[in-house]
């Protein structure tokens, strides 16, 4: 089952999917900015191309990888933002603001944007900006409301950044992280052009959940394929009975899920992130069955602020002791002791979870 998640994954790292797309660039870049979890990744083979372009990445702390030629390389927090996201908008800003009339930008855009990233309004400080973030990742809010947020506020989101472009063309290749790819809502529509866009602009998104299913599938040879689908949406606690009763009343097979589920945060969590959450949930609604096995992992192999990816569970996973850490949001503590929790490190790209389930 790891080897299926793995065989997704890889079908849409930033490297594979911005390669298989530079063919199709209308004109050589000029300059290129890359921002999100996948920037580094995405970036490589346009270095390799061209190592002496003048490019600016901005991604997570932890996912900064060495690169060909001199690109500047800025980590800063996810899922919240600190100081270093505000250096990053910043000098977002000033590169795109110092093209000159005949630049081409390439513009590579990963999920993580919205928060590595960031230039606040006259008046917002980063204390109150990361309290109200803190507070809509909390919530349980989808990603396309707290996005929509992301962009009223930020002074870079929406269309904002690239509105300071003075150049001939813009090219945004876009891996999706969002029910629907939409540009605008990937990053919060950091790589999206402005109305009335006083350049020519073209974007693509070069890879995505279903693309990683669909090779997930294909990984899987002769195997049944009970069923493949995005529908790994809803709070958490309401989505893990749902998807049990489909797997308890289902025909044998492998089944493919994804997308990006929600959970409410109490004030004080313990370890864990949502793919951990629903794991152990779906292992309470398995328990007991010799029949079912649960694979459930961040494409981006981050689970929350932890550093693992997701975990694995079957009927003997679950124990009555893990109500407990249920309620204190500490699932990952608990799966570590059952030796349960998957570790990948950085992936090299962002399409939302993947679940994988087999019944026999």
């Amino acid at each position: 089952m790891l080897s299926l998640w793995q065989a997704g994954v890889a079908a849409v790292r930033g490297a594979a999917a911005i390669r298989a797309a530079l063919p199709d660039l209308a004109e050589p870049p000029t300059r290129m900015i890359a921002v999100g979890k996948a920037a580094c990744d995405m970036a490589a083979p346009v270095l390799d191309q061209w190592p002496d372009l003048p490019a600016l990445l901005v991604t997570k702390h932890g996912h900064e990888t060495a690169l060909p030629g001199a690109p500047r390389i800025i980590g800063a927090g996810h899922p919240i933002p600190d100081a270093a996201s505000l250096d990053a908008g910043a000098a977002l800003a000033e590169a795109v603001a110092a093209g000159a009339a005949d630049d081409h930008l390439l513009m590579l855009v990963s999920g993580g944007a919205s928060a590595v990233a960031e230039l606040l309004p006259a008046g917002m400080t980063l204390d109150a900006w990361q309290a109200e973030t803190e507070a809509l990742v909390a919530s349980g809010a989808d990603i396309h409301a707290i996005n929509q947020r992301r962009r009223e506020v930020s002074q870079i989101k929406g269309g904002k950044l690239l509105a300071g472009f003075g150049g001939a063309r813009v090219t945004t290749l876009a891996i999706s992280d969002v029910e629907g790819d939409a540009l605008n809502v990937i990053g919060s529509g950091i790589g999206a052009a402005p109305e009335d866009a006083p350049f020519v602009f073209r974007a693509q998104i070069v890879a995505s959940n279903a693309i990683a299913r669909a090779a997930a599938e294909a990984a899987a040879g002769g195997q049944r394929i009970a069923a493949n689908e995005e529908c790994l949406y809803g709070d958490v606690t309401e989505l893990a009975p749902a998807l049990a009763k489909r797997l308890r009343g289902g025909a044998a097979g492998l089944y493919i899920f994804g997308g990006e589920p929600t959970v409410k945060l109490p004030d004080s969590p313990g370890r864990g992130g949502r793919n951990q959450l629903l794991a152990l949930l779906l292992a309470r609604e398995i328990a007991g069955r010799s029949d079912i096995e649960i694979l459930v992992a961040g494409t981006d192999g981050t689970d929350g602020p932890t550093q693992d990816a997701g975990a694995w569970v079957d009927g003997d996973t679950w124990e009555a002791r893990a109500l407990d850490y249920i309620g204190r949001a500490d699932s990952g503590t608990f799966l570590a002791e059952r030796n349960a929790l998957i570790t990948t490190g950085p992936t090299g790209t962002n399409v939302m979870d993947l679940m994988i389930a087999r019944k026999t």
